[in-house]
């Protein structure tokens, strides 16, 4: 049935947070700070789509299921979102004050590490096509692919550490991002479920 659903139909859908945060935007229902509520729903969606691309494969080894051809739109969904929350910060939150904006960054952890997410990510996404594959050759590819678990742990940090009280919700995600990455590294195989014996009949 999956194998069915078209790439675009995963764009469409995933572009929908977006279309949301824009028109909350024009009839104003954003709250007290716009601003901040524009970077936090960008960025919270830009690591949905983090943790849904690195679920894919231990998705497949648990449950059989295959996301596989949708894992390059979903990562590529999420650096759709990265780019536009950095962007509602640089512009609308520090107004491209760039020595105010380097300061920040060395001062607040959590924007230090979210710009190193972001650093690790831009590359990713440049390669994320047929053509760099073919040019990096396959293994090189996939040892540069593999960065993306730092890039996970960096932009949970990051939500973690932006909220100025114990909130529940970032804790969730960065375990989750944790659990996700441990089953990478347990679940070498696909795990078979309900094998029969063989009864030795004919």
């Amino acid at each position: 049935m999956l194998r069915r659903v078209p790439v675009w139909a995963v764009w469409l859908v995933g572009l929908i947070p977006l279309a949301l945060v824009v028109f909350d935007l024009l009839i104003g229902r954003m709250g007290v700070d716009p601003i901040r509520e524009i970077e936090h729903r960008l960025g919270q969606t830009a690591l949905y789509f983090l943790a849904g691309g690195l679920a894919v494969t231990p998705l497949l080894r648990i449950t059989g299921i295959s996301l596989m051809k949708f894992r390059r739109a979903i990562g590529l969904l999420c650096f759709s979102y990265v780019v536009p929350h950095v962007l509602a910060w640089m512009v609308l939150d520090m107004g491209l004050l760039w020595s105010q904006m380097l300061g920040d960054v060395i001062k607040r952890p959590y924007l230090l590490v979210g710009m190193l997410a972001l650093a690790i990510l831009i590359p990713l996404s440049v390669t994320s096509n047929n053509l760099s594959i073919r040019r990096m050759g396959g293994q090189a590819w996939r040892r540069l692919h593999k960065a993306v678990y730092a890039a996970a742990i960096l932009a949970g940090l990051h939500w973690l550490w932006a909220v100025k009280v114990n909130e529940l919700q970032p804790w969730f995600w960065f375990v989750l991002i944790l659990v996700i990455l441990g089953s990478r590294v347990v679940l070498r195989g696909p795990i078979r479920w309900g094998v029969r014996r063989s009864s030795g009949m004919t």
